[in-house]
């Protein structure tokens, strides 16, 4: 999965905030993340609201629990006919397994399973918080390779990490593992409450799979024309 347009992170409280701004993009059909504020204020009934729309949807629900509880919760989101959703790579392989081994006793017969990632480290995880806070001594890098290794080991399909590791992702791990990448800024915008950021151009340069953007577009002022401009240097042509 070679992602050619942004993945828009859809942080909004509710379904009206939700679709007045998707309303601004005139039925263009967007690939589209739901996350947990998203889909515990509505449910899997906006799921089939933004399909209805030709949206594609990343479930970013970061399951981390026994692998028993990932296996029976991969087994009823498989239902819902996303593309992509995710677990915590610290959950460890077995629960990884788990997670897959779900998904696929929940997608119906001549379905496509959703593609399977896991999350390796927040970007909003910094060396010292690593460190000082979870108690990790490995560098960042060190960890999240460790963490990518081990969910390519589950079967697993790729790995949300930062622009940062992506590149080594696929060089010690596999050219084809997915490197999905959240953090992603213009160059003059803010970093809010994250510390591993990258450009759209970075992203590009080293080679990830996806990049998930959010304030960056949700919070712009023309949201399209933001978006556009992303997806410009993203696709690797800069105005």
């Amino acid at each position: 999965m070679k992602q050619t347009s942004p993945i828009i992170a859809l942080d909004f409280a509710s379904r009206e905030e939700t679709f007045s701004f998707l309303n601004r993009f005139h039925g263009k059909k967007l690939f589209v993340k739901v996350g947990m504020e998203l889909f515990y204020q509505e449910g899997p009934v906006i799921l089939e609201q933004l399909m209805e729309r030709d949206c594609q949807i990343f479930l970013d629900l970061k399951c981390h629990d026994i692998p028993t509880t990932v296996y029976k919760a991969m087994k009823r989101l498989a239902r819902f006919g996303v593309s992509l959703v995710n677990v915590h790579a610290a959950g460890g392989k077995q629960m990884m397994e788990a997670a897959l081994e779900g998904l696929e006793a929940g997608t119906s017969a001549g379905q496509k399973r959703p593609s399977l990632i896991a999350v390796t480290q927040l970007t909003s995880t910094s060396a010292e918080m690593l460190k000082d806070e979870l108690l990790i001594e490995e560098t960042l890098l060190h960890t999240v390779l460790h963490y990518s290794k081990l969910a390519k080991q589950a079967g697993l399909d790729g790995v949300v990490c930062s622009v940062h590791e992506a590149e080594h992702i696929r060089q010690t791990v596999s050219p084809d593992f997915l490197t999905v990448t959240p953090g992603i800024r213009l160059a003059d915008d803010d970093k809010n409450d994250q510390m591993r950021v990258a450009t759209p151009s970075y992203a590009k340069e080293k080679g990830v799979s996806a990049i998930v953007v959010g304030r960056s577009i949700t919070q712009a002022i023309d949201p399209v024309q933001a978006y556009q401009k992303i997806a410009l240097e993203w696709g690797g042509i800069r105005k």
